[in-house]
């Protein structure tokens, strides 16, 4: 009953959701905001247009920096081109006078007023007049006929130049070492020079392809011609040379260039030092590091020459100046930029940013009186969009407690499964145990699933508190009987100690439906820790009085800390790995720094210890936020809500306690809380209804002995003993058990030693099978008595595979203890073992109605877990179904498309990649188009199993427990609905309605 009002409570939350939700969407203002907003438009409007001029300005005055620095480097490269320009005509005209020097003085005159040492001396002292020439010289014109007589007169031969493009020549250069020049029609030594190039001297110039060129143009234009760059002789620059033709005074006026090539007697050239020349004239200029020049030689303008300047480009724009040398068949460019960047435009910078401040100061004027008259509207819009936010908000809380009861219902479903598969079949002792264990906890999860609802309660401050009592130690083995399973399947040790709760009966605050609200936190911390985060190692409980820890130093160091140090932690715990200190979880408790002065109150420390993953450093500050994960990306390892924290600090809260952590990443999480109880009374019928331990009347007066290497560990053990009245040792190595085994052999009556309980890995892998080795030997050996002197042996074991079961047997162990170990597992093994005690027998029923019903019925279940597959078939298969199972809603589709063998399907609706609605749609799509086929007579009945009309049941299955879930599955095409975990008049009252005529159709 409680479940249905909740459920109709949901219902109508989710279905007002969408009303909600299109109330929000659809809400408007009313019309007395239309003229704010105008206002507040025209408002943006005359910002907007404010930042424009802004950027408009910053964009002109810009256009205007950027045009004036242009202008600057016009002026700089035409003002250097120019007199650069102006500079080489200079020195051109004073070549072109000596030039006419040579003819007047040498050629004028005979005998000649010129040696080469008259030439060199004048030269030498006119040279400041030709500041870019790096040296004259000058040749005379001698024919083939001419050229005996003229070696003879100077003494030498003339030479020719070392190769025909001029390369330039070693610094070892000596004209003596050249070779003649070969026989031509026409000569052209070098008979004065300037003492700068004296080198020159008996070169023939007509031996060279670029000055035989500039001489044939010369003496036949008459003017100053210029050769294209080269690497002059010697120095090894690049330059180029200026040529003259010298001609004899019988020249006519205006000669035409065979008359001038007539009278040519000579050519006189100038060499120039291109980059020399270039530096010197920069070097004069005060702002020659502003600008980078180049200079080129664009004759051919697809492969110009770069005469003067560096490699490296600058930055900006380039501007371009023609260079004039006299030439007119030679082109020559200079070619500037800014050697630096341009620095940033500050004052176009700072002039736009302060009219668009101004702008939006007075924007934002505007925007405040706006505001201010737009005030009361906008407080009333505020409230009703609250308003409808809160509605919407509520739907959603709600929409989250139905997932979580989704969540938690989903391994509840496995947990009443696999207890009603268990029922139905035979048990010994020990399953015995487990079945009784199970129908607790399943009792335990239905109660808890159908009041889970009520967590509004707790966020809302409404849950009402009573006193109900309870036993610690039944709590704690109820909560770790829930993981033994889990537990088991991963290795890992898990199992609890409350060694100063034995004496004490508890009354817990609580609320009338639910289990005590200790175990909930405990159930929610071990299922996350023993599911997603801990893969080896243990899982330790500990329940200890506050007072007890605070007090007692010797037995926090024993229980809490386990070591004085750190270097031999990883030794002296449960399982041998390395755990953090607990301690450090409770030290900034209230109650462990503030005594409490109420005497009847009792206050609990219970400390959950793992060797899971840890929790990262920069994550633990939001551990207990509500929907908060360690790793809250998309991809992360470990899934979940991130509320089960959230959850137990709320019940904590609630129970007057505090919680806490540590937690190192790669080591482990210990969580501690505390909670405030009262002690109850020990009347004679708490005990029996909540003190479900063994009755210890059949083993007082037993021994035992508890062989482990590990200390925690073996006390924990031993404190099981005890709970059933036996009297129980420990030996920490093999010596000390073999020890206490002969002994106990030797004794009878009180000190006999009934049983012997082994770990299966009491000092490493593999210890626990050599043990019976050792007192096999020494049986051979003659030490030990007989053979029924012997205790019986038992194997202690988190985990084990039959083979390892047999061989543990044919070892010498009477039966195995599975762990955790609770007392009425061992009460079950050893009074199987030692013939004590009745065993109760269960008689195993069936339901006639439903095996009616399913008997022969072919039922396809669709779930993507595994477990509730499991669960699901066994309950079918129960009745005598024949079951197929399927992992997703994609294989369904291809499983159920017709013609197919099934008789009706269970559908799980939460399924990735396609869930039971769309699997559902697409299936009933799929029917009806092969309906609509055999109704046309486009296809016959036949090629469809003989069904003239498809329709498989489909029942949904789903944890949700909400109206709107339901309704949701009848609109996708479901035909009914089925809530986890099944009950036999559930499946019953589903089925009954498309099989109860025993002879249906199988889709129709």
């Amino acid at each position: 009953m409680v479940v249905c009002c909740k459920g109709s409570a949901l219902s109508r939350l989710w279905k007002s959701k969408d009303q909600q939700v299109q109330q929000l969407k659809h809400y408007q203002p009313q019309n007395s905001k239309g003229g704010g907003n105008w206002r507040k438009i025209f408002l943006f409007l005359g910002i907007l247009l404010g930042v424009l001029v802004s950027i408009w300005i910053f964009l002109s005055m810009k256009a205007n920096i950027i045009a004036r620095r242009k202008e600057t480097l016009e002026n700089m490269c035409d003002e250097r081109a120019r007199m650069l320009q102006d500079q080489f005509n200079v020195s051109m005209n004073h070549v072109h006078a000596l030039a006419i020097l040579v003819s007047t003085f040498h050629h004028g005159k005979n005998p000649s007023a010129i040696d080469q040492k008259t030439f060199a001396e004048y030269t030498a002292r006119t040279a400041f007049e030709r500041p870019l020439m790096n040296g004259v010289a000058y040749a005379l014109k001698v024919l083939h006929s001419q050229r005996e007589e003229f070696e003879r007169q100077h003494g030498w031969k003339i030479k020719k130049m070392e190769t025909e493009d001029q390369s330039p020549v070693q610094d070892d250069y000596t004209p003596e070492k050249l070779d003649p020049s070969p026989d031509q029609d026409e000569y052209a030594p070098v008979i004065f020079s300037q003492e700068t190039v004296s080198h020159i001297v008996s070169i023939d110039m007509m031996s060279g392809k670029e000055d035989r060129d500039n001489i044939l143009r010369a003496r036949a234009s008459g003017k100053g011609v210029l050769t294209s760059p080269f690497n002059l002789l010697k120095s090894n620059h690049l330059g180029v040379v200026l040529t003259f033709a010298v001609y004899d005074a019988d020249l006519p006026p205006n000669p035409t260039p065979e008359e001038r090539i007539e009278a040519t007697v000579g050519y006189l050239g100038a060499s120039f030092d291109v980059p020399s020349l270039v530096e010197k004239l920069l070097h004069q200029l005060a702002s020659k590091q502003t600008i980078v020049v180049n200079v080129y030689d664009t004759t051919n303008s697809s492969a110009p020459i770069m005469m003067y300047g560096p490699d490296v480009t600058g930055a900006g724009e380039i501007h371009i100046s023609n260079v004039d040398f006299g030439d007119p068949l030679r082109k020559h460019e200079m070619h500037c930029r800014f050697k630096h960047e341009p620095p940033l435009p500050w004052s176009a910078i700072t002039t736009s940013l302060g009219v668009a401040v101004i702008v939006l100061l007075v924007g934002h004027i505007f925007y405040a009186a706006l505001n201010r008259i737009e005030k009361v509207e906008d407080d009333y819009r505020e409230m009703r969009e609250l308003k409808v936010r809160a509605e919407a908000a509520d739907v959603a809380k709600s929409q989250f407690l139905a997932t979580v009861s989704h969540e938690i219902r989903t391994p509840m479903n496995g947990v009443l499964g696999m207890l009603q598969m268990l029922m139905d079949t035979e048990l010994d002792a020990t399953q015995q145990d487990f079945a009784m264990t199970a129908q607790a906890s399943g009792k335990a999860l239905i109660a808890l699933i159908n009041e889970v609802l009520d967590q509004a309660k707790i966020e809302s401050g409404r849950l009402e508190l009573e006193a109900v009592p309870f036993d610690v130690r039944d709590v704690l083995d109820n909560v770790l009987s829930l993981f033994s399973d889990k537990s088991q399947g991963k290795g890992i040790e898990i199992t609890s100690d409350e060694p100063v709760l034995h004496i004490y009966f508890f009354a817990a605050v609580n609320s009338d439906a639910y289990i005590p609200l200790i175990r909930i936190n405990l159930d929610r911390q071990l299922w996350t820790i023993l599911d997603k985060f801990t893969e080896e190692g243990h899982i330790f409980v500990s329940v200890h009085l506050v007072e007890e820890v605070k007090c007692s130093c010797d037995f926090s160091n024993r229980v809490i800390i386990d070591s004085e140090d750190g270097t031999n932690m990883s030794y002296n715990t449960l399982s041998g790995f390395h755990i953090v200190d607990r301690w450090k979880s409770w030290e900034n408790f209230r109650m462990f720094k503030f005594s409490t002065e109420a005497s009847d109150a009792v206050n609990l420390l219970v400390t959950v210890e793992d060797t899971g993953v840890g929790i990262p450093q920069d994550a633990q500050s939001r551990i207990f936020t509500p929907f908060m994960q360690a790793d809250s990306s998309t991809s992360r390892t470990y899934g979940g809500t991130g509320i089960g924290l959230s959850i137990s600090k709320c019940l904590v809260d609630l129970m007057g306690g505090e919680i806490g952590f540590v937690s190192k990443p790669g080591i482990g999480s210990t969580f501690s809380f505390t909670a405030v109880f009262q002690e109850g009374r020990k009347n004679l019928g708490d005990m029996k209804r909540h003190h479900p331990d063994p009755p210890v009347s059949d083993f007082q007066g037993m021994r035992g002995l508890v062989v482990d290497g590990r200390s925690i560990r073996a006390e924990v053990t031993k404190h099981h003993l005890q709970r059933l009245g036996i009297h129980a040792d420990t030996a920490l190595n093999s010596k000390s058990a073999v020890s206490g085994i002969l002994e106990a052999c030797n004794l009878s009556g009180a000190g006999h030693l009934d049983a012997v309980l082994v770990d299966k890995e009491a000092w490493g892998e593999g210890s626990g099978l050599a043990f019976p080795s050792l007192l096999a030997e020494l049986r051979q050996n003659g030490i030990m008595k007989p053979q029924e002197n012997l205790p019986k042996m038992f194997l202690l074991a988190t985990s084990l595979s039959p083979i390892e079961v047999d061989d543990f047997k044919s070892a010498g162990y009477t039966d195995t203890m599975m762990k955790p170990l609770r007392p009425s597992m061992i009460a079950a093994c050893l009074r199987k073992a030692l013939g004590v005690g009745n065993k109760r027998q269960r008689e195993k029923g069936q339901a006639m109605a439903l095996q009616s019903l399913l008997s022969g019925k072919q039922i396809l279940v669709v779930d993507d877990n595994a477990v509730n597959r499991k669960v699901a078939a066994g309950a079918l298969k129960k009745y005598g179904a024949e079951v197929t199972c399927a992992d997703c809603g994609k294989a369904a589709i291809q499983m159920l498309q017709p013609p197919h063998k099934f008789d009706a399907c269970f559908m799980d609706i939460q399924m990735p990649e396609m869930d039971g609605f769309e699997a559902t749609r697409q299936i009933r799509s799929m029917e009806t188009k092969v309906s609509e086929l055999i109704k046309s007579g486009e296809a016959s009945s036949e090629m469809y199993g003989n069904v003239a009309h498809w329709h498989i049941p489909i029942l949904a299955m789903t944890a949700d427990v909400i109206q709107a879930t339901y309704e949701e599955c009848i609109r996708c095409g479901m035909d009914d609905y089925v809530s986890k975990p099944f009950e036999e008049e559930q499946i019953y009252s589903a089925v009954a309605h498309f099989f109860e005529s025993g002879t249906v159709d199988s889709v129709s």
